[in-house]
Parts: C-alpha cells; sequence; structure tokens
C-alpha cells in the first residue's frame, strides 16, 4: 500500500499561530474565561465551556458548539464527569431542585434541557453503556419530568430511543465475533485441506463486477455506521505537556468500532490478494487481476473509495506485483487510471480531488444512490492524527484551544453525515458472506503460494521460497 506523505494543508499560513493571542475577552458575556476573534469561539476555561453549554431561560448553545464540545471535552474530562456537572448546573442555576419554582420558568428552562439531553443521546450514544453517565441522566430527567405530562412523554422517547440504539450496538457487536470465528475455522480447514481452495473462488461466487461493488458498499456503509464520533478522540487523544493527571482524560479503549472498519480494510487487502494467488493456472489469475481491476473501477464510481483502495492495495501487494507472467496477458489501462485516481503524491491531490466531487454530487443528490461517499479510511485517520499532533489541546495560559476542536469537528461532523446514508443496493447474503468469512492467507502463505504459481527469480528469492516451504509446509 503507497504511504502517505507528510500532511500538509490543514493549518495553511500556520493560521492557528497566527492569531493565537490576537484574542478578546467578549463584552457583555454571561461567564467569563471565553476568548473570541472575529466572533469565533477559540478558547476558554474548561469551566467556562462547560457552562456556555448548558442552556438558560434566555439561552440555548449553538448545535454546532455542542456537538464540537461534546466531541472534544473527552480529552480533558471523562463523560461521566461532565454529565455529573451538566446536572449540577441544571439543578443549581436553573432552579429545578425547588419544587415551587417558578412555572413558567420552568416551561422555559426544561425544553431546552431535554433537547441538549436528546443531542448528546442521539450523537454520542456510546457515552450512556457506562452506568454513571446512565445514572446521571435518569436523575436529571425524572427532575424534569415530574409533574408534566409533556416532559414525561419526551423524556421516555429519548431514553426509549437511546436503549434501542445500544441494543443495536450489542447485537453488531455479537455479530462481529461470529464472523471472526468463521474465518478462522475456514481457515483451520484450509491449513489442513489446501485443495479446499480450489473449489471456491471470488468467480464462482460472483462474475458481475458491479454486483460485487455494491455488496461491498453495503459492508463499508454498516461498518461505518457503527463508528462514533468519540472515537476519533478517544484513538488520538494524547496528554499535552502543558496538561496534568487531574484536568486531562483520554480514554483510548473506546475504539472497538473504528478498529474493526480498519480490519475490514486490511482484511479486503488480503483477499484480493489471496484470490490472485491462490489461482493455479496463469490464465485464470490473470481473470482474476481484471476482474477486481473492474470491481475497483465500479466502486470508484460509486464513491466508495475505502474498498476502491483495499483492492488497489492488495494488488500492490509483493506477492501478487511479482507475478510478471500473469501481468502480462492483463489489459493493465483501466489499472493505470484507478492507480493514478489513488497516486499519493501532493498529498494525495487526485483523491482529494475526485472526493470533493464526491462530496458535491451528494450535497445536491436527488437519490441514496448519489449521496454515497466512502472516504478512503486510512488516510482520513492520518488527517486527524496530524491535526491531533500539530496543535496543542492548551494554550501556554492553560486555555483550552478551541480553534483546534472547531477544525476537529468539521472533519468528523462531514463522515457524520456520510455515515447515514441508507445503501440504496439489494444485499446479496452469499457474496457478503463470502466477503466476510473466506480464508485470507497471511503475508507468508501469500509468498509462498506467488512462488509456487510463478517460480523465485534470484537466490534471495530461492532462499525465502526454502524457508517458507519448510516452515509453512512442514506446519500442516
Amino acid at each position: 500500500m503507497p504511504q502517505t506523505p507528510p500532511f500538509a494543508g490543514v493549518f495553511p499560513n500556520n493560521a492557528y499561530n497566527k492569531n493565537l493571542y490576537q484574542t478578546k475577552e467578549v463584552e457583555g458575556s454571561n461567564y467569563g474565561g471565553l476568548y473570541y476573534h472575529d466572533n469565533s469561539l477559540v478558547s476558554g476555561s474548561l469551566e467556562a465551556l462547560i457552562q456556555h453549554l448548558v442552556p438558560t431561560v434566555d439561552y440555548y448553545p449553538d448545535r454546532t458548539y455542542i456537538f464540537t464540545f461534546l466531541l472534544s471535552s473527552r480529552v480533558f474530562i471523562h463523560p461521566y464527569e461532565l454529565m455529573t456537572k451538566v446536572c449540577q448546573l441544571c439543578v443549581e442555576h436553573q432552579r429545578l431542585s425547588d419544587p415551587q419554582a417558578d412555572k413558567v420558568r420552568m416551561r422555559k428552562i426544561a425544553p431546552k434541557v431535554l433537547q441538549l439531553l436528546t443531542e448528546w443521546t442521539e450523537t454520542f450514544p456510546y457515552d450512556f453503556r457506562d452506568e454513571r453517565v446512565m445514572r446521571s441522566l435518569k436523575e436529571l430527567t425524572q427532575r424534569l419530568a415530574s409533574g408534566d405530562e409533556l416532559y414525561r412523554k419526551a423524556v421516555q422517547q429519548m431514553t426509549q430511543a437511546l436503549i434501542r440504539k445500544l441494543t443495536v450496538l450489542s447485537q453488531y457487536e455479537e455479530a462481529l465475533a461470529k464472523i471472526s470465528a468463521t474465518a478462522t475455522d475456514r481457515l483451520a480447514v484450509l491449513k489442513t485441506k489446501p485443495q479446499a481452495a480450489q473449489q471456491r473462488d471470488i468467480l464462482s461466487i460472483c462474475t458481475d463486477p458491479f454486483t460485487l461493488a455494491q455488496q461491498l458498499t453495503h459492508i463499508e456503509l454498516e461498518r461505518l455506521s457503527y463508528i462514533g464520533p468519540e472515537e476519533f478522540v478517544q484513538a488520538f487523544a494524547q496528554k499535552s505537556p502543558l496538561d496534568n493527571d487531574k484536568n486531562c482524560f483520554s480514554d483510548h479503549k473506546k475504539t472497538s468500532n473504528l478498529e474493526a472498519y480498519v480490519a475490514w480494510f486490511n482484511r479486503l487487502s488480503y483477499l484480493v490478494a489471496t484470490e490472485i494467488c491462490m489461482a493455479v493456472k496463469k490464465k485464470h489469475r490473470a481473470r482474476v487481476i481484471e476482474f477486481f481491476i473492474d470491481v475497483a473501477r465500479e466502486c470508484f464510481n460509486i464513491g466508495n473509495f475505502n474498498s476502491l483502495m483495499a483492492i488497489i492495495s492488495g494488488m500492490n501487494m509483493s506477492p501478487v506485483s511479482r507475478l510478471k507472467k500473469t501481468w502480462g496477458k492483463v489489459k493493465t489501462a483501466k489499472f493505470d487510471i484507478l492507480e493514478h485516481q489513488m497516486d499519493p503524491s501532493s498529498n494525495f491531490y487526485n483523491y482529494r480531488t475526485a472526493l470533493r466531487g464526491a462530496t458535491q454530487r451528494s450535497i445536491t443528490a436527488h437519490s441514496s444512490r448519489e449521496k454515497i461517499v466512502i472516504p478512503f479510511f486510512s488516510l482520513m485517520i492520518k488527517d486527524i492524527y496530524f491535526l491531533n499532533e500539530g496543535c496543542a489541546n492548551r494554550l501556554p495560559n492553560g486555555q483550552v484551544n478551541f480553534e483546534k476542536f472547531w477544525e476537529l469537528s468539521k472533519q468528523v461532523r462531514e463522515l457524520m453525515t456520510w455515515k447515514k446514508v441508507e445503501c440504496p443496493f439489494e444485499r446479496d447474503r452469499k457474496i457478503l458472506q463470502y466477503l466476510l468469512t473466506a480464508p485470507v492467507f497471511s503475508e507468508d502463505a501469500l509468498c509462498l503460494a506467488s512462488y509456487e504459481s510463478e517460480g523465485p527469480e534470484n537466490n534471495m528469492e530461492k532462499d525465502r521460497w526454502k524457508s517458507l516451504r519448510s516452515t509453512l509446509l512442514n506446519r500442516v
């Protein structure tokens, strides 16, 4: 797979540093410690930012701010601690603890607090897998719902929607575990009966490139849909030298859905290489390569850039690329065009241009088919990683560098839009099952299969072949 060059372009002209200290406290702000530049919030103390999140009778936070703060706050504070603070502010500042509180005031503030909680549960539902977060949520919603049937129904609807989301997530995780177990079992069978590999291959399951590209898109959109936005922060959030143990929090463990999606990309790359290398006859290998080239082209047309890149990566693996006699029988013009589109030079300029085109098509789309945008995920993760590494979480004065988190949330929000698209294609269970569970060779097994297909060309390859034969074949 081509290596990504050093990231460029996130901070053009060093804009984040240029205006670092050209900020001022907003006059008339209800809370101290929030600093703006050109009417945009650029920094603030954690406490002030939390207060800025909580609605009042006359104020409701901007939805973009809600998303950005809930996304980034976990760098500094655990979600259960944030929920506790939000509840305290709602109770203390809005007089919700007083049963004799002005009913008019309650009617003004309760819907706003419920709206905030609804946005939190809808956008970051995985926070509520933590019983401590759920407990605080229940306590606050009980206060809001007491004595008013309308609010009680709203609370009930919000809670039921949250429970449904968490139930579906648990079912998805169970399904992933079963798929993984099935794939492991099939690989074990393949090791004891190598001839079984010749009985089924991708062309015995599907001969239409467009159909296979559609089924790949099903898998992509499903896996993408389960990634929580917070996983991007939890995957890369590191303690800054300006942070200390008390005011910095990052949970690196809760990234399982993001990791499952990355694992899918790797599996698809190795599956492509396996399908090519396990074919005995040169003519059949060439046919498999041409088939995957056509599948990759259909993925590009759909807007499925992740599967496209996984297929190209599989065909660029050395066990496949060294099969010169096989490639000699392949019409490579279409493959050359696809490689050009995904060329890593100039920070993947060609791909980023194509992605912008797909994004524009999605915005103006009249059908689900046109709305599909599945980015090259590994590159997106690298962009976020470099954004995180290139800018501190806190400024030298200890303020939270909110300008950084605006940029982070902008990137993540775009993905959140793409992952909501319903796949318009009909599902083919047989093809999906094959893509998810067919045996995939290890790197060593791919090398051995490649040498068995087209013999070693030099002494180094001969030594490698002998070594692999003695270790892998004797292991069976």
